[in-house]
């Protein structure tokens, strides 16, 4: 990974695990269902941020020097193992 994408991530992750943490004491504290799960949907949006960030990092990097490889099977191996994660994140 990109020393600049890991470490936004990093920051991201971060206050994804505040919000986290947030959401433990809104339940505890018995707070209005919809704000739980407005709170919930925040932290999923932020999720797919970070997730969104390493794939492109993935495929700026990994997936394209398999390609400027000229390996064949290095290449199919990265762009199978990019449909079957993104397969996976659709629930197929």
């Amino acid at each position: 990974m990109q020393s600049e994408t890991k470490k936004s991530c990093l920051s991201r992750l971060n206050r994804i695990e505040g919000q986290v943490r947030g959401l433990a004491k809104m339940v505890d504290g018995d707070r209005y269902c919809i704000d739980v799960v407005n709170q919930v949907q925040a932290v999923i949006a932020a999720l797919k941020k970070v997730e969104g960030a390493i794939l492109n990092d993935h495929i700026a990097h990994c997936v394209e020097h398999a390609i400027r490889s000229g390996d064949k099977r290095a290449q199919r191996e990265k762009v199978a193992e990019l449909v079957s994660t993104l397969a996976r994140a659709r629930g197929e």
